[in-house]
């Protein structure tokens, strides 16, 4: 049954050499991997004009020349990321980069950040459009974080899908998105243009404005940085593109640049010239699309597409994240599960992992992770200004042909992205000191799994000094709850092995029945060595324990080997094993934590 239901969310099993089919072309790519860059259009130049509105809104000016910095700064990071694709094809974006040419530290900063981003990537998208749902409902304000939640289940299955399967549906809105913001602001130029638009809505460029300052307009630059979170995620998920991959990962992440660019610059332009202030209840977006068409379809098109890509912008972390986790992984920083693929061929441990952590932290702040977004921001500048600077020491290391451009590019990124990351502690350290507590955190965890996995490796490698303990015989104990075919099953199994002496245990909770059975047993299995203990307060496991420690210290002494077998009938049905004390369980746990010390589960299967 459950089989079934699994088959029925996620699909059959594919074979592995169908791994070429669940490739991605670019068009597809650029929707799923694209979705998180291309909705911060939605917010990025709200942010700018919050910061602005501090000062007045004669200063709303100041963000056509802080627009014209952003994109200065996308042009740098895409030309630096399309040097990442080809120069470390494999994936891994900003780890691999930071790892190699900074180190190992620099790198796992990188990698724990973006583990951390692309959670929050679910958390807050979701959370962002299940509130633009709610607006339109007021009556499911009251169900965010339910709704919220079943978003991430229903991106989760999806994923879980494949590749190919969640990039053929998601495909569609993300263009539908796209393109409405296209028709917004060419019919919102056009009406500029054709003078509908009145002039006087707006303060002229190069206006003074009293009160501004270089922090403020360092401030602004920051929060209109926010639009370039996601770029990084193609870099991260190469291996998921069609061959040659590398080229068609840097045509994706160029089209994605020119379409993030003329979006970003578009919806600045338009708020600028009508004059749009920050509101808490109304979005810019939505005041420019209302100001363009009115309460038209156009108007509930844009709305609608604008929630739509702010819940899919979730799917770029379930792209991005399973491919990073399998870099570390692959390092041994994080559990090896993380490496496995599922029967869709995707990493589905990656993926389940993923979605799990983000329903948690839906649930932690009640669907209000708004607060997130400045936190969200500094866990993708951190790993851009180490990327930057990995290329750097990459280029004056290598020195190939033309490095000198290659240099200035990474130069000024650095640059820009180190500031950014100074800006946003400075002015928002309320919201972004976490990144200071859990980086460290998450440091001393990969260094945990790694000494474990080094250990584990260690005392597994087969040795030329390494010589076995020679042992001059085995003892064999099996625990028995009574005279049955189960236990006569048990007994069988061990005479089949060269064994010295098997011993049965029953564990007698009055004196009495330690008498009958004893009577029983002599007379079924006289050949057996019967050893009754006594337990005064109905305990089986503890008298076990001390038998057994009473055994293998003469055990040792004698250089034998002691096996426990454990009895254990199988009910034909699963459900019927609550039906049953599951002592057999109970007993294997607890031996299974001791050294030197051989356990066997017998098994007996009931047919009715």
């Amino acid at each position: 049954m459950v089989s079934a239901i699994k088959r029925f969310f996620i699909g059959r099993p594919l074979k592995s050499n169908m791994l070429g089919e669940q490739k991605l072309n670019k068009k597809k790519a650029l929707a799923i991997l694209s979705s998180d860059a291309l909705s911060s259009v939605a917010y990025g130049p709200e942010q700018i004009l919050i910061v602005l509105i501090t000062v007045s809104a004669t200063a709303f000016w100041y963000s056509i020349p802080i627009a014209c910095a952003v994109l200065v700064l996308l042009t740098v990071l895409i030309l630096s990321y399309r040097q990442i694709i080809f120069a470390y094809p494999h994936g891994g974006g900003a780890y691999i980069v930071s790892k190699e040419n900074l180190g190992t530290n620099p790198g796992l900063i990188a990698g724990g950040s973006l583990l951390v981003d692309y959670i929050l990537t679910v958390s807050v998208s979701v959370s962002a459009g299940t509130d633009a749902l709610t607006s339109a409902f007021p009556g499911l304000h009251g169900h965010n974080v339910a709704i919220a939640v079943a978003f991430v289940v229903f991106l989760t299955l999806l994923n879980l899908r494949g590749v190919t399967e969640s990039a053929s549906i998601l495909a569609y809105p993300v263009y539908l998105f796209v393109l409405a913001l296209f028709v917004l602001i060419g019919v919102g130029i056009y009406q500029i243009l054709t003078g509908t638009v009145p002039a006087d809505l707006h303060p002229q460029l190069g206006a003074p404005v009293a009160g501004i300052s270089l922090f403020i307009l360092l401030r602004a630059f920051a929060s209109g940085s926010s639009a370039l979170t996601g770029v990084e995620a193609i870099s991260n998920a190469i291996p998921n593109f069609k061959d040659p991959a590398p080229v068609n990962a840097a045509k994706t992440l160029t089209a994605m640049g020119i379409l993030l660019g003329l979006l970003f610059s578009g919806i600045v332009f338009l708020a600028y010239y009508y004059g749009i202030s920050p509101l808490a209840e109304v979005t810019v977006v939505s005041q420019i699309a209302e100001e363009t068409f009115g309460r038209n379809f156009l108007y509930f098109f844009v709305q609608g597409t604008t929630a739509l890509i702010l819940i899919l912008a979730a799917n770029t972390g379930y792209s991005a994240f399973p491919l990073l986790a399998v870099n570390l992984a692959t390092d041994k920083f994080i559990p090896r599960m993380f490496t496995v693929r599922g029967d869709r061929l995707g990493y589905s441990n990656g993926i389940l992992i993923l979605g799990l952590a983000s329903i948690l932290l839906i649930v932690a702040f009640g669907g209000h992770t708004e607060q997130l977004i400045p936190l969200y921001a500094v866990g993708v500048f951190i790993p851009f200004t180490l990327s930057q600077t990995g290329m750097l020491m990459k280029w004056i290391r290598e020195k190939p042909k033309g490095w000198e451009l290659k240099f200035a590019i990474n130069s000024a990124g650095a640059l820009i992205c180190f500031t950014v990351t100074i800006i946003f502690f400075l002015t928002k350290f309320t919201q972004v000191w976490p990144v200071l507590v859990f980086l460290p955190i998450i440091l001393y965890v990969f260094y945990r799994i790694k000494s474990h996995y080094l250990a584990v490796a260690e005392q597994l490698r087969i040795s030329d000094r390494a010589r076995a303990v020679a042992l001059e015989g085995n003892v064999m104990i099996i625990p028995v709850a009574g005279i049955t075919q189960v236990v006569q099953t048990s007994i069988d199994y061990a005479r089949s092995l060269k064994v010295d002496q098997i011993i049965a245990v029953y564990i007698a909770f009055d004196k009495e029945d330690e008498k009958k059975f004893e009577a029983k047993w002599k007379q079924w299995q006289p050949d057996v060595r019967l050893a009754t203990l006594y337990s005064p307060y109905r305990s089986v496991i503890h008298p076990l324990m001390k038998f057994i420690d009473t055994v293998e210290h003469k055990a040792n002494e004698l250089h034998y080997r002691v096996t426990v077998v454990i009895p254990q009938f199988i009910p034909k049905r699963g459900w019927q094993n609550i039906l049953h004390n599951q002592s057999g369980f109970l007993i294997r746990a607890a031996l299974l934590l001791r050294k030197n010390l051989i356990v066997i589960t017998v098994p007996f299967h009931l047919k009715k």
